[in-house]
């Protein structure tokens, strides 16, 4: 069993830095892409970003293009998202995620999210005043 644990929710002024981290343990040999999902409040989840095992080839959904960066530490198996200029609209539950293929993840249009193999517990993200 893979475990995904997350770590660096909180609150943060607008204008401000986060950072998540996502660490999976256990069995990861199946999963070959890790990345973070978020759900707003009152809407449904969306995809964030993603990162290949190799840590290559990643894909940034375009509403956190160039404030948000994914990287990944292959020692710790540690997946971090690195984000800047955080607005209110980034508020949000953020979960870490594994998937068998960065293919089903890394283009523009997402792969269903049954194909997740791996779910976090999710990091609650305000972006508040």
């Amino acid at each position: 069993q893979v475990q995904l644990v997350e770590d660096g929710g909180g609150l943060v002024q607008p204008g401000g830095s986060l950072r998540l981290s996502c660490t999976a343990s256990g069995r990861t040999a199946s999963s070959n892409a890790m990345g973070w999902f978020r759900q707003p409040p009152g809407k449904e989840r969306e995809r964030v970003a993603f990162i290949s095992w190799s840590g290559r080839s990643v894909y940034y959904e375009d509403s956190v293009a160039g404030r948000f960066t994914i990287s990944r530490n292959k020692d710790t198996n540690t997946v971090t998202l690195q984000m800047t200029h955080l607005q209110p609209e980034d508020t949000a539950v953020y979960t870490c995620a594994a998937a068998f293929d960065f293919g089903l993840f890394g283009s523009p249009t997402p792969g269903p999210e049954w194909a997740i193999e791996y779910w976090g517990q999710g990091q609650q993200v305000i972006v508040s005043s």
